[in-house]
């Protein structure tokens, strides 16, 4: 098996296992944001038993250090408003919104990553709303924020990305992800006096249920799937990566009909969206070689 292809089975494993964070967010019963600091903070614990973590933090320049520490920024505030949109909303919602990432994916590279506007990219990522919209197309004015909050984490989601493919062969992809998290439980710290003061709560230990969905979120959903999709983003595209990271929809909606019961909440433009949204993933692969046969 080629790295590339390795790269593809880890990037899809890494997607699965994120679409199942947006079934565990509608079962835990805490705040997005409590949701978020405590996963962030078991994650990284988690992540201090690894060789690359305690050996690579010292050797990584500290400027290197402070990049990834504010990337954990982006992502601690993507998932705060990924879960708020389960919270205001409902997952189906959450994880659809998520398919824009594409588009805002094919814009963003060229203006990070300083390469030319992929034409292909900017298609299949336009092509991808319509698909997103025919899902979503009976969303009820309550549900409104929640919509808007997962359009925000798809965008957030998109920065972060390109960033992480800019720098992933700064660091091994381990410690990377103990700097984002680090990164995003210091932000997120600082912000629970705003968070208190706002929303009128208190921060509060888990319970033993919540504690345990924690422990799945945090272990498997994120420092195992998190590592693998940084991994994978050494021999695949940024955008290759986020096309099948539109499968996450597919994943976790297939998921939460299962275990949410969130079928009663579909319809027919349901099954138009997720079949135009998987053959624009499975298509876009064959189009960019045969358009850009010399790029990987």
């Amino acid at each position: 098996m080629t790295k590339r292809k390795k790269a593809y089975i880890e990037t899809h494993i890494a997607v699965l296992l994120f679409g199942f964070t947006a079934i565990l967010g509608k079962l835990i019963s805490l705040s997005a944001f409590q949701l978020v600091w405590w996963r962030v903070l078991i994650t990284g614990i988690s992540l201090v038993a690894f060789n690359e973590v305690r050996k690579g933090y010292t050797k990584l320049p500290k400027t290197q250090r402070r990049k990834f520490l504010l990337i954990g920024v982006l992502v601690g505030i993507h998932w705060v408003c990924f879960y708020g949109s389960i919270k205001y909303a409902n997952a189906s919602i959450a994880l659809v919104t998520f398919a824009t990432i594409a588009l805002f994916t094919a814009f963003l590279n060229p203006l990070i990553l300083r390469t030319k506007l992929n034409l292909l990219d900017v298609v299949i990522g336009i092509l991808i709303i319509p698909a997103m919209a025919l899902i979503a197309n009976n969303i009820d004015t309550s549900l409104i924020t929640g919509f808007w909050l997962g359009i925000l984490s798809a965008f957030l989601a998109s920065v972060f990305t390109v960033y992480n493919k800019k720098y992933i062969k700064d660091a091994d992809p381990i410690l990377i992800t103990f700097l984002e998290m680090s990164g995003a439980w210091i932000f997120l710290s600082l912000c629970i006096p705003l968070y208190i003061f706002t929303f009128d709560n208190t921060m509060h230990l888990p319970g033993l249920l919540d504690l345990g969905y924690l422990l799945i979120l945090s272990l498997m959903c994120t420092t195992l799937a998190y590592v693998l999709s940084l991994k994978a983003l050494k021999y695949i595209s940024t955008f290759e990566s986020n096309l099948i990271y539109n499968l996450e929809p597919i994943y976790g909606i297939a998921l939460a009909i299962l275990i949410l019961n969130e079928h009663k909440e579909l319809n027919l433009n349901f099954y138009i969206g997720v079949t135009l949204i998987l053959s624009l993933v499975f298509i876009h692969p064959f189009l960019s070689k045969k358009i850009y046969p010399n790029e990987s």
